[in-house]
């Protein structure tokens, strides 16, 4: 890489850095390209991203951003995962790890918070932003639902009680 090219990536490195709200960082040691391809795959379907970046081009790229304190676990054959849903990358992250022994997750930050291995792995169990919405959605559809169906529950027993004295009479 020369100079320029190096500038462009420590810029877009940050303007990620200042965009997403959840950033791990993993060590892979021999992951081959069909698995390297397999993770970003996931990743993607999750919602989140994956770059492998040079440690020295992501530590100047974190300068001035809420994950300044990921500079110290930037070393050796690292690479990122990020997005901008809190739980999505952590999970992909984690979920890929267990099947996959040569990715090793080495920890990460939620906004200024610095998780360790342990920290982004409770990150992964949490429901992710869609399913909370989900089940937000549903509790507050719930009380409607049981309110619709005691108002009509009355009205449908009085038309069965006149059925069944009209089929009484008709025998």
């Amino acid at each position: 890489m020369d100079r320029s090219q190096k500038t462009d990536a420590v810029a877009q490195l940050n303007a990620i850095f200042n965009e997403v709200g959840v950033v791990v960082v993993t060590r892979n040691l021999g992951l081959t390209v069909a698995q390297s391809t397999d993770l970003r795959t996931k990743m993607r379907e999750a919602g989140a991203a994956y770059k492998v970046a040079k440690n020295r081009l992501a530590m100047r790229a974190l300068k001035d951003t809420q994950y300044e304190g990921l500079s110290d676990l930037l070393t050796g054959p690292i690479a990122l995962g990020y997005s901008e849903d809190p739980v999505a990358a952590a999970k992909a992250a984690v979920e890929f790890a267990k099947t996959n022994d040569k990715l090793e997750i080495v920890g990460g930050s939620m906004g200024g918070q610095m998780l360790d291995e342990a920290g982004v792995k409770a990150l992964a169990s949490m429901p992710s932003l869609d399913e909370l919405r989900g089940t937000l959605i549903g509790l507050v559809n719930a009380p409607a639902t049981k309110i619709a169906r005691v108002v009509s529950e009355p009205a449908n027993k009085l038309a069965r009680v006149f059925g069944a004295y009209g089929a009484k009479e008709a025998a």
